[in-house]
């Protein structure tokens, strides 16, 4: 066997848009640092992999199907770098699904999600600190993670300590489906009354269907039009991770650390 191969993994979305620019974007900066790798992609939501077949007739890989795709074209040594923003259960996911075919390599390495390492959260503080708006004492950030009942669900509060930590205490972090939720975040914002103003951010690898629904939809409990109702003005920057490169440089960077 022969041949190296970098395997880049999202959870995916089902957005053209911002899969090309989030996902791809990763893919691209990726595929530049370890020319020597074929790069592949695969996708762990299985609801967003069935939603390209469905809609669109495009199948994408999963883990298990990437993995065995690379094993019969010959490739020996596999590095397999994820999108994941926390060390979740798509990520435990991954690494289970990536151990199983460890006999079938002469090398399989995997890499960190982007918030693993306890200076990952100052590095991603400082990287969307150059990126936000200056500090304003009318006005502060909501950021919108995804969330989760996994114990690495901890990583949200940690990021906005590590925000509160770095002079920015005007950035709130919530979350969709995990601690701490938008009810949370609205008492935190409870506790600044001089904040009139907020400026509402997705803190996930892509903005996709939560960002555009959830976070700034026109449905009525959408947080900006429920944050607009309690009376303040909201605006909403509908950028992923992905797109940053300060913060693409943090996957690469993990990916090399990972093949040290």
């Amino acid at each position: 066997m022969e041949g190296k191969a970098l395997l880049a993994v999202s959870f995916g979305t089902s957005y053209e848009d911002t899969l090309e620019k989030n996902i791809a974007a990763i893919e691209r900066d990726l595929a530049a640092a370890f020319p020597e790798r074929t790069l592949r992609r695969a996708f762990t939501s299985g609801m967003i992999l069935r939603r390209w077949k469905r809609e669109r007739g495009v199948e994408i890989d999963d883990v298990p199907a990437a993995l065995e795709r690379l094993a019969g074209e010959g490739y020996a040594d596999i590095l397999i770098q994820p999108t994941h923003v926390m060390n979740g259960e798509e990520y435990h996911k991954l690494a289970d699904q990536a151990e199983g075919f460890r006999s079938r390599f002469d090398k399989l390495t995997v890499g960190v999600p982007l918030l693993t390492a306890a200076e990952d959260y100052l590095d991603l503080g400082c990287a969307l600190m150059e990126i936000l708006p200056p500090k304003r004492e009318e006005r502060a950030v909501l950021y919108m993670g995804h969330g989760s009942e996994h114990q690495a669900n901890s990583a949200y509060a940690l990021m906005e300590y590590a925000f509160h930590d770095l002079g920015r205490d005007d950035v709130i972090v919530g979350t969709v489906e995990g601690y701490p939720n938008f009810d949370a975040a609205i008492r935190r914002l409870k506790e600044r009354p001089q904040v009139k103003e907020v400026e509402l951010r997705p803190l996930m690898t892509v903005a996709g269907d939560h960002a555009k629904n959830d976070l700034a939809g026109e449905e009525e409990d959408s947080w900006k039009n429920v944050l607009e109702g309690m009376g303040y003005r909201t605006s909403c920057v509908l950028t992923g991770l992905g797109e940053y490169p300060q913060i693409r440089a943090m996957f690469v960077e993990h990916a090399r650390q990972a093949q040290a």
